[in-house]
């Protein structure tokens, strides 16, 4: 570019052209920055969603001592002790976030690009400052207190907290061991430190979770007294035609076909139909409305005759003259898949029922599959021919919705990945829709593919080809790279066109 008889115009076109590719390589990585600030949220509403889990684990705990504290008050002790240690070191965390944000606009993490904040505070030569002394000293703090309050009887979830929280030396890939801290921290960026503090307080109160999780299980639930559980009865179907015997059963919470009972009542009179545990019903069901069963289960505990009451309802209605509509997997169906129906009428043959709508096709039975087509909502029209000839019809609407955004991946990981460099060279791009109600695969077609200080390639298929393989030898160990724009496609029906799938980034470790 810079040849020795260019003109003094083209050496100045030439000097502008490279800040130019200077500032697109800026604005790479401020982008990479803000996307911690994607998963910085995410940890963050995980954190609020397990504080309030391990709450009513907490609540519930309490209610227990309460009833027999003989038996779950110490377990409650031990858990308030836990949760003291969990929240002591949780907002320590907090506190070395909020120290290191200080007067920086957090808004957006570009502004978090800056290492010298937290190298400063904790890294002086070779040697660790007082604060990250002090910093490791927590860890190791929290997790002997843990393991002194949980004691050995909670070997694995002791296991669980050494294992997410040790501090041993890394090996990097030239098989140097490196210090646990100056391998995670040192050279980061802000917005990257910032984000790994959120996920340590993540795992705290994943750990405090796991501690109430095992503190209620195992022997706890098998010792709960029988005056504990709760009468249920179960009927033959849901709802009964005026002029029918009602038939059902009343069994208790957890079944068990070996109870006996002394004495069972229903509605004032004594039933003697037991049979495996269940007291079988059949007596009419009554004039059309809501009809109540009430009575008790008569038991002997250590010796004293003891009851369970039972109290339930079941309505009698006239025969049909309305349809069950509903679908099989959600409230709504979605565009561009086959949306599994049920549809009926109470009380009418499967083969006297028709339902029609666009985009609805019939299975065998009640099975119905709904492709819709454009629009916010749909109709679903049926009609049903009763036993004695009388015709019955009704008709529900149902919202369309498109297929969610999908989340790009690499080697099926998603979000920000380690990866060495011949691994993302060979691995395959691919799209995924995590908690979407249906199985679909998705097929990638291309991407864009982004080394910090190189020009973005544009890829067809779904891996790296020569030119994206190119520039990333190019890139330098510990720089993160970007597969972002993914286009995909669902398989057998390109038809359609899918949202935006969310970018990849990938830290090189080699």
């Amino acid at each position: 570019m810079a040849g020795g008889g260019q003109s003094p115009r083209q050496k100045m076109i030439n000097l502008m052209y490279l800040v130019f590719i200077a500032m697109i390589a800026m604005n790479v990585d401020k982008e990479i920055l803000n996307a911690f600030k994607i998963f910085d949220v995410k940890f963050t509403s995980s954190n609020a969603r397990l504080e309030q889990d391990n709450q009513l684990a907490m609540a519930g705990l309490e209610e227990k001592a309460t009833e027999q504290p003989a038996k779950y008050q110490p377990l409650l002790g031990k858990a308030k002790e836990v949760k003291e240690i969990s929240d002591e070191f949780f907002n320590y965390l907090g506190s070395i976030k909020d120290t290191l944000t200080d007067g920086i606009d957090t808004s957006s993490y570009a502004n978090l690009d800056k290492t010298a904040v937290l190298d400063e505070l904790w890294f002086t030569g070779d040697r660790y400052t007082k604060q990250g002394d002090a910093f490791l000293a927590k860890i190791e703090n929290y997790k002997s207190e843990m393991k002194t309050a949980l004691g050995p009887e909670f070997s694995e979830v002791n296991a669980i907290i050494e294992r997410t929280f040790a501090v041993e030396p890394q090996t990097n890939k030239d098989g140097k061991k490196i210090d646990w801290l100056r391998y995670n921290f040192l050279g980061y960026p802000l917005a990257a430190s910032i984000t790994r503090f959120t996920q340590m307080q993540n795992d705290v109160r994943t750990a405090e979770s796991e501690v109430y999780s095992s503190l209620l299980q195992g022997q706890l639930s098998k010792d709960v007294s029988l005056s504990n559980y709760q009468a249920i009865v179960i009927p033959e179907k849901t709802a009964f035609f005026s002029g029918e015997n009602f038939k059902g059963k009343v069994v208790l919470g957890r079944f068990d076909n070996s109870l006996n009972f002394d004495k069972v009542v229903i509605n004032g009179n004594e039933v003697d139909n037991l049979q495996a545990g269940q007291v079988v019903l059949d007596f009419p069901a009554g004039n059309v409305g809501t009809r109540k069963i009430s009575g008790e289960l008569v038991y002997t505990e250590e010796g004293e005759p003891k009851s369970i009451p039972i109290n339930s309802e079941y309505a009698v209605i006239n025969k049909p003259n309305s349809a069950t509509i509903s679908a099989d997997k959600m409230n709504v169906v979605y565009r561009g898949v086959a949306n599994p129906m049920t549809i009926s009428f109470a009380g009418v043959a499967d083969n006297n029922v028709s339902a029609s709508a666009p985009g609805l096709s019939k299975g065998s039975g009640s099975s119905y599959v709904m492709n819709p087509g454009q629009g916010r909502e749909v109709t679903i029209s049926v009609s049903g021919t009763l036993a004695d000839g009388t015709k019955v019809s009704d008709s529900k609407q149902f919202r369309i919705k498109d297929i969610p955004s999908p989340i790009g991946a690499v080697r099926g990981e998603d979000g920000i990945l380690k990866m060495q460099r011949n691994s993302l060279e060979i691995s395959e791009v691919s799209a995924k829709l995590p908690d979407f109600d249906f199985e679909l695969n998705l097929r990638v077609t291309g991407f864009k593919f982004n080394v910090p200080g190189q020009p973005t390639v544009q890829v067809s298929g779904n891996k790296l080809d020569s030119r994206a393989k190119d520039v990333l030898r190019r890139a330098q160990r510990g720089s993160t790279v970007q597969i972002f724009d993914i286009d995909a496609q669902i398989a057998g029906n390109s038809s359609y066109r899918l949202k935006k799938v969310s970018p990849v980034l990938i830290e090189l470790t080699n």
